[in-house]
């Protein structure tokens, strides 16, 4: 993702996530607000249960590559935040990849 692309202000990230509606499966929630801008934006949130920080940014780290090689999927003018949820960690990348679709197939 490049840094245009980053939701950056904590209370922006905070207003998206206590104002906007959301979806969810047993592994990810995606929050998803309107915007009249033509650039989505995207932000990343993890809990410390998680794991360490190395889990944490691991996870990270796979989620930006999956948005990354699918950013046509995602709706244009709209900002996101997707949570992702400890059940995650049991995951490898094609599996995560595979979880991320199905709930972007049910934003469309």
């Amino acid at each position: 993702m490049k840094k245009y692309e980053i939701v950056k202000s904590k209370m922006d990230f905070n207003n998206i996530i206590k104002n906007s509606p959301f979806i969810k499966n047993k592994n990810f929630v995606i929050y998803i607000r309107k915007k009249e801008e033509s650039n989505p934006k995207f932000g990343i949130a993890i809990s410390k249960s998680v794991g360490n920080a190395v889990e944490r940014n691991k996870l990270k780290r796979r989620l930006r590559s999956i948005i990354d090689n699918s950013k046509n999927d995602f709706k244009k003018e709209r900002d996101y935040i997707i949570m992702i949820k400890r059940s995650c960690k049991e995951l490898n990348y094609q599996e995560m990849k595979i979880e991320l679709d199905s709930l972007l197939k049910e934003i469309i």
